[in-house]
């Protein structure tokens, strides 16, 4: 039985009950119109008796008759007295209401029998949305209109101060990025990034038991080696010479090739393959590589237990490699951006005097310092351009539109505050594009360098929703109407309470 069968059921009995109502009403006024006629012959016929009693009294009158004050023997005078006779009917009898009987031992599926039975008597017929007949044409009507308001995809109504303030947000995001980014390792917010990941590397080892570094040592270096015991993984390779040479790899990018030091759900996927089958995954040139490793045996009596240890193993082995090795010197190579490593399967094009595909150059570009601590610097400018434009939004619809608070929250299933948000991270992006092409000299890794691909990726999934909601234009917004639905559900729980208590 599908889900919809109940439902049509419901509605079924809904329109059948409908119709008992609509039968009682007319009962209703056929009672009323024989009782008015009722009504109408009694009066009638109080006429008639003071017709009556008014020709008595003068027939007494004429004769002269005079009663004694004793009423037993009161003169008794017989005459005529003619009045119209006339008999109070009605004119047909009134119809018997047809009903569903129904005994405490009846359930549902009988119920439903009886409802049939009811619709065949009186040719009520059953079309495919019950729902429908259930309502008047002025509740259609104000049933679609609600939903065209509320529950229905709406296009963007920015005006020309919209898009100035998204663009001017977008620029100043852009400018942010081009003066404080710049290169790996180069930039003031890539310090500030690099300095703040090695403070959570140090706080994390503390968790875990870290006493702090030796006298005169790097605390960095000494928490990332406490790290690197404590969370021992088979598939951290350093060289192509761990992996018998099958494919060239080296210290500087074996974290980007190891598909298991990746912080997605892609890396934690493979972690957990790699500790369970003893074996570890790579990319080269577009092509996924397996090997074998020494047998390795998680802790854990039973597999939920293995499984958070594969966890643990994989996010402790992540904070031991985010800052770079133990004795690596200067900045060291962290760990990729997430989903940063799929662009190894993009074995496409030439590119540069060598003529390189694009997965080498996304492995160079790693190589030179485009990891995760540059992610977060990069994700800075983009943060800041999203807040800017929601806080100008959230300001201009309570002081220029004079709307309530309540109004003004900035989400982004408005409109108009999508189509602001991607005309800023588009700005953002273009000026980014523009100085990464004029700095690069045309060099694809130069390029790559200097491009924020956070900002990018921000600016295609917003371009991704405003597609789809330009689609989906005066469509039924499905969310809108579960959210809603949840909320009414909530609302009546909440009612019925204090009742039950």
């Amino acid at each position: 039985m599908s889900k919809k069968e109940p439902l049509v059921e419901q509605a079924q009995a809904m329109l059948v009950q409908k119709h008992q109502t609509d039968a009682a009403q007319r009962h209703l006024g056929l009672l009323d119109g024989a009782l008015e006629d009722m009504q109408a012959a009694q009066t009638e016929s109080l006429q008639h008796l003071e017709l009556m009693l008014f020709q008595a009294g003068t027939l007494i009158e004429e004769s002269q008759v005079i009663f004694d004050a004793d009423e037993e023997d009161a003169l008794l005078v017989e005459t005529s007295l003619f009045v119209q006779e006339k008999i109070v009917s009605i004119s047909a009898p009134l119809p018997c209401l047809d009903f569903i009987e129904m005994d405490d031992g009846g359930d549902w599926s009988g119920y439903l029998d009886q409802v049939a039975a009811y619709a065949q008597r009186h040719q009520i017929e059953f079309r495919q949305d019950p729902f429908r007949d259930l309502m008047s044409a002025s509740q259609r009507i104000a049933l679609e209109k609600r939903i065209q308001e509320e529950f229905s995809y709406k296009g963007a109504q920015c005006d020309k101060y919209d898009y100035m303030i998204a663009g001017t947000c977008g620029l100043i995001g852009g400018l942010v990025d081009i003066l404080f980014v710049c290169l790996p390792g180069q930039g003031a917010l890539t310090h500030f990034t690099d300095d703040m990941t090695d403070k959570a590397v140090q706080t994390f080892a503390s968790w875990n038991g870290w006493k702090g570094p030796r006298e005169g040592s790097d605390p960095t270096a000494s928490a990332i080696g406490f790290l690197e015991g404590k969370f021992k993984v088979n598939y951290d390779h350093r060289h192509g010479g761990d992996v018998d040479h099958l494919f060239k790899m080296s210290t500087r990018n074996h974290h980007i090739k190891s598909l298991a030091h990746s912080p997605d759900l892609v890396g934690l996927f493979f972690s957990i393959l790699d500790q369970f089958t003893s074996t570890a995954h790579f990319v080269d040139g577009g092509r996924l590589i397996s090997v074998d490793t020494d047998t390795f045996e998680l802790k854990g009596s039973n597999l939920v237990a293995k499984l958070f240890c594969g966890f643990m193993n994989w996010l402790g082995h992540l904070f031991s490699d985010m800052a770079g090795s133990s004795g690596a010197q200067q900045r060291g190579s962290g760990i990729p951006i997430p989903f940063f490593s799929l662009l190894q399967f993009i074995n496409v094009g030439e590119f540069g005097k060598h003529r390189q595909t694009f997965a080498t150059i996304a492995v160079q570009v790693f190589e030179k310092g485009y990891d995760l601590r540059h992610g977060l610097a990069m994700a800075i400018p983009v943060l800041f351009s999203e807040l800017l434009t929601r806080v100008t939004w959230v300001v201009k619809q309570r002081f220029y539109h004079q709307k309530d608070w309540e109004q003004c929250i900035p989400s982004a299933a408005n409109p108009e505050l999508r189509r602001m948000l991607l005309l800023a991270h588009g700005t953002l992006c273009l000026v980014d594009g523009a100085d990464a092409a004029l700095r690069s000299g045309g060099d694809m890794i130069h390029f790559m360098l200097r491009s924020n691909l956070i900002a990018w990726v921000r600016f295609g999934t917003l371009a991704l929703k405003e597609l789809n909601a330009w689609y989906k234009e005066g469509r039924l917004d499905v969310v809108a109407v579960d959210t809603y639905l949840d909320g009414e559900c909530e609302r009546l729980v909440a009612s019925l309470r204090p009742v039950q208590e």
